[in-house]
């Protein structure tokens, strides 16, 4: 081997060494930022506990009633939510054909967006109504439930 490729190789060992060093440290930074978040999750009295975790103070009792009508709103909503996810597919469908029929795509978003709705405020009447029945100090634990992302805070659909 001559002194030439050995010095060839040297860099490219040492290129390969300085990138290999670099990954460690992301890898090390990422998991420190992922345990942070983890352990800030699991302290206990953080602000902003999710709406069931606000709903683990009430009563056995609400607290089953509360979550019985909620999902029993839910699916009665459910069929209202398949319909508009149905015409929201079709009118995706439709965007993509040749010929192009905007027409026919914005009908069947606003179909879309009339079906979302209803089941959105039967959704909303029920909770309301449900509000109805409990205390002041029930009610501010099941109205957060209101929010537009619901029981699944910042990471459900939307």
């Amino acid at each position: 081997m001559t002194a030439r490729a050995m010095k060839i190789g040297l860099i490219v060992l040492a290129v390969i060494n300085v990138f290999a060093l670099a990954a460690v440290a992301t890898m090390a930074v990422s998991l420190n930022r992922i345990e942070n978040r983890v352990e800030e999750q699991r302290r206990p009295g953080r602000g902003d506990r999710g709406p069931w975790e606000a709903m683990a103070a009430l009563s056995p009792e609400t607290r089953d009633r509360v979550k019985t009508t909620l999902r029993e709103s839910a699916l009665a909503a459910r069929p209202d939510f398949e319909e508009a996810r149905t015409a929201r597919k079709a009118a995706l469908s439709r965007a993509l054909e040749t010929p192009y029929d905007g027409a026919a795509v914005r009908a069947l978003l606003a179909s879309s967006r009339e079906a979302e709705m209803r089941g959105r405020s039967r959704i909303e009447d029920d909770t309301t109504a449900l509000l109805d029945t409990l205390t002041v100090e029930e009610r501010a634990a099941v109205a957060p439930l209101l929010s537009r992302h619901g029981p699944r805070g910042r990471g459900g659909r939307d």
